[in-house]
C-alpha cells in the first residue's frame, strides 16, 4: 500500500484526515466499507456507525431495487 504524507491545518487532526478521506474513498466506490474502516482506524461496524451519524448511506441501495425487493415480499 502506499503512503502519503501531508500537512494539515491546525484545527484538522490526523485522525479526522483520515475519516474524511476514508468517508470519502468509500463514496466514490474507491474501497470497500472494510477497507475504509482500515484507513480511518476503526472496526467495520463502528465505521458503519459513524457513517450512519453523519446520514451517509453504508448501503448502495436504489429505489427501483427497493421496490423489486417490496415486489417479492
Amino acid at each position: 500500500m502506499a503512503q502519503v504524507t501531508l500537512e494539515l491545518p491546525d484545527d484538522l487532526t490526523e485522525n479526522e484526515a483520515k475519516f474524511q478521506l476514508a468517508v470519502r474513498l468509500f463514496q466514490i466506490g474507491k474501497v470497500s466499507c472494510g477497507k475504509a474502516a482500515e484507513i480511518a482506524g476503526y472496526t467495520k461496524p463502528t465505521f458503519m456507525e459513524l457513517l450512519s451519524k453523519q446520514g451517509i448511506p453504508v448501503f448502495n441501495y436504489t429505489s427501483s431495487e427497493f421496490e423489486e425487493d417490496l415486489r417479492h415480499v
